[in-house]
């Protein structure tokens, strides 16, 4: 079968063209900006690859077209395949058909932690020999690509909260039918499509009514959200991060830690990651693994040489005794924990925060009100203001006074972040986009100062 992809190079996408290859169908696919690193994976996985969306990239005619959820009504491929009659489908339903259907699905969910813990869930199940299939909507660095179809009935999945396709405006995860399912925590995000959060538990409620009776939902103790999502309906079996499962920090950065089940201590962990999220992550991935019959010594001996993904506080380099870390961080949550992971590694030594308000959520000021007291534990913080952002930043610079700068201009900001950094410091760039490049700029300009 010839599959055509619109939206290819997205993680996601790209994961899909990825098994579709696997399972033997020939594929192409095309999106707005061909670019890496899918551009390259899927190169070198033979997928030809169209830049743009002129209708002529559907010859000769595919037989199924699967369009990514980044993609609408307007669009021209959209119309020639409506036009034409082409049969389409979304991501989600293709996995759901043609690779879920006889398999034990592993889905990791919530607002925050869904790349790290499915990295982690993936790895463990790796090393315990199980050769599983997995799609991470990001870029795992314990494996060599994003996806792959696996060689086991196990199958790991970032199971996203977020739309299916234009002409399904479910949750991408409610597809995905698992067996195995873990709710990290639960919070309001993706204000472009959901009206509030309990827009958002409506459809975890849905993802909870297709967990089998035998199957296993694990999920956080003292996460309010989450426990009324649970009292709305669960028919499976329950554990709890928090009761039945915990942790123990033995290091206070959370690079040593106990790990306990029902009060029994079943081992420690003393590896390369740090921050109470990425504690959290571990305990829920150890779980989840152990339901797919990994024992947890296994999976601690795993986690022991686990690499967190690209961009999951990154270092990008280290110039002068000052550090600089990519990460993922656009929510007020994820960027409080992300600063207080490092202020739990560095201690005294200054945290320089770097922050684009990228993402949609973002973009519309929903969060805006948080954000002071996400960035408090930040010694510096430099704020990036995009030409869309639809609120500004103004407000927030001066709530965090005297400690913030505000830029309209990405160099103006890396020549103050030069200027302004110090040996000892650890910078970290938050933002769910490429920051136009911010990070190389940077390091070259901390090269040139330091550097003679």
């Amino acid at each position: 079968m010839h599959i055509h992809i619109l939206g290819i190079c997205g993680t996601f996408m790209g994961g899909i063209a990825a098994i579709a290859k696997a399972l033997g169908h020939k594929v192409t696919g095309s999106d707005a900006n061909v670019y890496p690193p899918m551009s390259t994976q899927l190169a070198q996985l033979g997928i030809e690859l169209t830049q743009g969306w002129d209708p002529a990239q559907f010859e000769p005619t595919p037989d199924l077209v699967i369009i990514g959820n980044a993609l609408s009504r307007g669009n021209v491929a959209v119309e020639y395949v409506l036009n034409t009659n082409l049969p389409y489908t979304s991501g989600p339903q293709w996995l759901a058909e043609q690779v879920f259907h006889d398999r034990w699905v592993l889905a990791v969910s919530g607002t925050h932690g869904k790349t790290t813990t499915s990295t982690m869930l993936a790895w463990i199940l790796d090393y315990a020999g199980l050769k599983p299939g997995f799609l991470i909507g990001g870029i795992p660095q314990n494996f060599d690509c994003s996806a792959r179809l696996g060689e086991s009935p196990f199958f790991v999945i970032e199971a996203d909260e977020y739309d299916t396709a234009f002409f399904d405006k479910r949750s991408k995860f409610v597809h995905y039918r698992p067996r195995t399912l873990v709710i990290n925590n639960l919070e309001y995000d993706h204000a472009d499509i959901f009206p509030d959060l309990a827009a958002i538990q409506r459809q975890f409620h849905h993802l909870l009514r297709m967990v089998p009776a035998n199957g296993l939902v694990l999920a956080p103790e003292d996460t309010v959200a989450v426990k009324q999502t649970l009292d709305m309906g669960c028919w499976s079996e329950r554990q709890s991060y928090g009761k039945d499962w915990h942790a123990k920090l033995i290091q206070r950065d959370g690079s040593h830690f106990s790990l306990h089940y029902c009060d029994n201590m079943l081992g420690e962990l003393n590896w390369q990651l740090s921050g109470q999220h990425n504690v959290d992550n571990a305990v829920m991935a150890i779980a989840a693994a152990r339901h797919a019959g990994v024992p947890v010594a296994i999976a601690l001996e795993a986690l022991g040489r686990f690499v967190a993904p690209k961009r999951r506080m990154e270092l990008k380099a280290d110039v002068a005794d000052i550090k600089v870390y990519d990460d993922f961080a656009h929510h007020p949550t994820a960027i409080s924990t992300t600063l207080q992971g490092i202020r739990n590694k560095v201690g005294q030594n200054r945290v320089l925060a770097v922050l684009e308000p990228r993402s949609n959520t973002m973009r519309m000021g929903v969060h805006q009100a948080a954000l002071p007291l996400s960035l408090a534990l930040a010694d510096l913080v430099f704020l990036y203001e995009p030409a869309n952002a639809n609120w500004s930043l103004d407000a927030l610079c001066r709530a965090l006074a005297p400690k913030a700068t505000l830029s309209q201009d990405i160099d103006a900001l890396v020549s103050v972040l030069c200027e302004q950094a110090q040996h000892g410091d650890s910078i970290v760039v938050m933002s769910n986009g490429g920051f136009g490049g911010i990070h190389d700029k940077l390091i070259a300009a901390l090269k040139r100062k330091w550097e003679h």
